[in-house]
């Protein structure tokens, strides 16, 4: 029977729907995802895409299911037997842009807009600066020079192709000469390097191909959501998971218009969360999609102190300077000069426009240089220690909100060397913080403020400092903190107190389509964290045996590696030169050096992927074993048990070991069925299904009304254990940190007292346990027990 929709999951199973995986493959695998336990399939978007998007966030069409996946019949086929099998669909969607049109998708607001100009009624989906290239909308999608690009033009039926586009022609240009022709649109055809500086429309990131949308306007709003909120309201779909709402001009506006439109149905948001930053309580969501659960999980099982020798040793082994890898703010501030001058160029250009304009129209702000403007605009952005603020024009802003753009305006004004100029950073920081006033300018600018902002922390963070700052790469993951990644067993009870207290249907996630290595990869590599010396001895042998480009990329390889467990050369080089390209230190995406990237998968073929290189890895991963069997178990448990609805990755359930895109999104063969099967995937397959079961059958346990105590051993060990009760009726008991564990002479007599005074069974191994009981005995089977009441 199909969960009640107003109900939240226990469990989600996320699907990444592409051609090669659709409707029907998902739908032969309902059956098996069934039995591990969710209540709810999770898929990627499901909304018409660019022809052959394996990811489908890149939306053409929002009032058709895409036909690739088998269209909305194919749909409707998997919902009814996923209902059948007592499974919900949740559904991926992505307010925030479009994809430009392509070839083969004629038609749809945008083709419009650029048919018909700022006079077509779509024309305000878009945030297009018409006062920019004389009233067109530059479309940066040429290989070259507009004159050398000339000879790939054709025109036929109406349309303008080049290449996989296909554009619509203003009424009455087609019979013009292809030069005349070109001029007459209502957009101009350009180089794609321009778009660094030239853009005049809003992007997703630094994505070009990727045109916002303007949801903010209740009229978008409603045409690019009318075809969920139908399936939502017919019971094809019964939940939602809303993509990049940093994006949004108005986060908590949209969401709440979205609350209303599904009747409150569970909706989770891709939050990525700074540090100690909450969800703001005003958002009427579940909570985050769960990268803020993953950074807790992931720091249980990091070593603070060996952490601290393997940077020494990192440090030693690259000799990176402190702003390009050596040291962590110092490497994001580098990154986010970068990109602020360089990727998101254009963005910062349409601010101080805007800027300029705020202070033409009021003689109190009048007398700051557009240069003034444009250096405490980079100042500040730079200086944010979060994706955003949530700020309306004309409105008070939060006191969070105000603290920390005050913070960062006191910092940039040390750019200034004169006292007087340094005063456009006042005006800047009042125009993001709404204060001066709520005309079209201040609204404009308010807005665009903090979508440059989210832009530059995604590029500047997480897809560039993190591929610089490399010591660990198990903790320079989405949301993380690689200045201080490590979590104590306190701080991971206090943060999921909170989360039963405030958001106890959030989502929790340790894979996901986005996550720069899966979880059971970043498992081994935090026993790096453990073996410090032991790491290093065998970077510095390689290093002679194994001559790599330059040392910070061996450094990474090597982690990559090991953390693939079988490195294959077809998944680790791709992985290994995207992480040099975004890293942009000696190549990049769009200024490669084909010479290194040679090197580099040389390097990466013959290194790492050769047979030394895999023997090596080997021995060391046998070493590493018992840690590596903690960590993979004790994640997976934790995350299973903890308060909010947990998310499982597809072919997560077992051992799954992926890089970052596109490895983590090809489709991965399901774990093996035979329960009598050995090894660590299937012992956590086996956990996989118990612990979900548990969920499936006790949903009380572990939602609103259930309760979450932390469990305290005492004794020698205590410090290596995690455990709590969830409710009274289930128990979960992990080991962390197990080498040094070992180190220390185990257990040694530490002991956990259960509570209740009945006893309890472990699902595991079948064990029966009460009152206080010798942790040693409770885990001799394994690093993990999950335990349940017995009546």
């Amino acid at each position: 029977m199909k969960p009640d929709s107003r109900h939240p999951p226990t469990a989600t199973y996320r699907l990444q729907l592409q051609p090669a995986f659709p409707f029907a493959a998902a739908e032969r695998a309902v059956p098996r995802i069934a039995g591990l336990g969710v209540s709810h399939l999770h898929l990627s978007p499901i909304l018409e895409a660019v022809p052959g998007s394996t990811h489908g966030y890149d939306v053409v069409d929002h009032t058709a299911v895409r036909a690739e996946l088998g269209g909305e019949d194919g749909l409707r086929s998997l919902a009814r037997t996923a209902h059948a099998h007592g499974l919900g669909l949740i559904a991926d969607i992505v307010p925030n842009h479009m994809a430009l049109p392509a070839a083969g998708r004629p038609g749809g607001p945008l083709w419009h807009v650029l048919r018909d100009g700022p006079a077509s009624p779509y024309a305000r989906w878009f945030d297009v600066d018409w006062a920019e290239h004389g009233g067109k909308v530059l479309l940066p999608v040429l290989a070259d020079r507009l004159g050398a690009e000339l000879d790939r033009f054709t025109v036929a039926d109406g349309l303008l192709r080049y290449g996989d586009h296909a554009l619509p022609l203003r009424p009455g240009t087609e019979r013009l000469p292809l030069p005349e022709l070109l001029d007459a649109q209502w957009y101009r055809l350009a180089w794609w390097r321009l778009a660094r500086t030239e853009l005049n429309y809003r992007r997703f990131f630094t994505v070009s191909e990727l045109i916002a949308v303007r949801v903010e306007d209740p009229e978008v709003f409603a045409a690019t959501h009318a075809t969920v909120l139908r399936l939502l309201s017919e019971g094809v779909l019964d939940g939602l998971r809303v993509d990049h709402p940093d994006g949004l001009a108005d986060p908590p506006g949209y969401l709440r218009r979205l609350r209303d439109a599904t009747g409150g149905r569970w909706t989770v948001v891709e939050k990525i969360l700074a540090g100690e930053e909450r969800l703001p309580a005003d958002w009427p969501v579940a909570g985050t999609t769960g990268y803020d659960a993953l950074r807790r999980l992931d720091g249980l099982f990091t070593d603070p102190a060996g952490l601290g020798e393997l940077t020494a040793a990192y440090l030693a082994f690259t000799c990176c300077p402190p702003d390009r890898g050596g040291d962590w703010p110092a490497t994001v501030r580098r990154a986010a000069y970068r990109v602020i001058g360089h990727e998101l160029a254009a963005e910062a250009e349409r601010l101080v426009r805007t800027a300029v304009r705020l202070c033409e129209t009021s003689h109190t702000l009048r007398d700051h240089a557009p240069w003034a403007l444009r250096t405490a605009l980079c100042e500040i952005l730079v200086r944010l220690p979060v994706y955003r603020p949530y700020v309306t024009a004309g409105r008070p802003a939060a006191p969070a909100d105000a603290a920390l753009l005050d913070e960062a305006a006191r910092g940039a004004r040390g750019a200034f060397a004169v006292p007087g100029e340094a005063r456009a950073v006042d005006l800047i920081r009042d125009a993001a913080l709404g204060r001066l006033g709520d005309g079209p300018d201040q609204r404009d600018f308010c807005a665009r403020f903090a979508q440059t902002a989210s832009a530059l922390r995604a590029k500047s963070v997480e897809d560039t400092a993190f591929y610089r700052y490399a010591p660990l790469l198990s903790v320079t993951e989405v949301g993380g903190t690689p200045d201080r990644p490590a979590v104590d067993p306190e701080e991971f009870h206090a943060f999921c107190a909170l989360a039963q207290r405030d958001r106890p249907h959030g989502g929790t996630v340790l894979s996901t389509h986005d996550t720069k290595r899966s979880a059971d990869a970043r498992a081994r590599i935090a026993t790096l964290s453990e073996h410090p010396a032991l790491w290093a001895h065998l970077m510095d042998r390689l290093r002679s045996g194994s001559p790599a480009p330059d040392p910070h990329l061996a450094w990474t390889a090597w982690q990559n590696a090991f953390g693939l467990g079988d490195p294959d050369a077809g998944r680790l080089v791709p992985a290994v030169l995207k992480s040099a390209r975004e890293a942009a230190l000696l190549t990049t995406w769009t200024e490669p050096d084909a010479a290194y990237e040679a090197a580099v998968e040389e390097f990466v073929t013959t290194g790492p992927c050769g047979a030394a290189g895999r023997e090596a890895l080997a021995t060391f991963g046998e070493e590493a074993g018992v840690a590596i069997r903690a960590n993979t178990l004790g994640a997976a448990l934790l995350h299973l048990t903890m308060p909010g609805v947990p998310d499982v990755y597809m072919g997560t359930e077992g051992v799954y070991r992926a890089l970052v895109d596109p490895d983590n999104r090809s489709v991965p063969p399901s774990p093996g069925e035979d329960e009598t099967e050995e090894g660590l995937s299937a012992e956590k397959l086996r956990l996989t299904r118990a612990a979900l079961g548990v969920r499936r059958e006790h949903p009380e346990w572990f939602g609103e009304e259930g309760a979450y105590v932390p469990l305290y051993a005492d004794g020698p060990g205590a410090g290596h254990v995690v455990a709590f009760a969830r409710a009274g009726g289930a128990i979960a008991v992990v080991t962390r940190l197990a080498r040094r564990l070992a180190e220390a002479g185990r257990w040694r007599g530490t002991a956990l007292e259960l509570p209740g005074d009945h006893a309890w069974r472990d699902l595991l191994t079948g064990g029966i346990w009460e009152g206080r009981v010798a942790v040693a005995e409770l885990l001799r089977a394994g690093p993990v027990a999950l335990l349940v009441a017995r009546p």
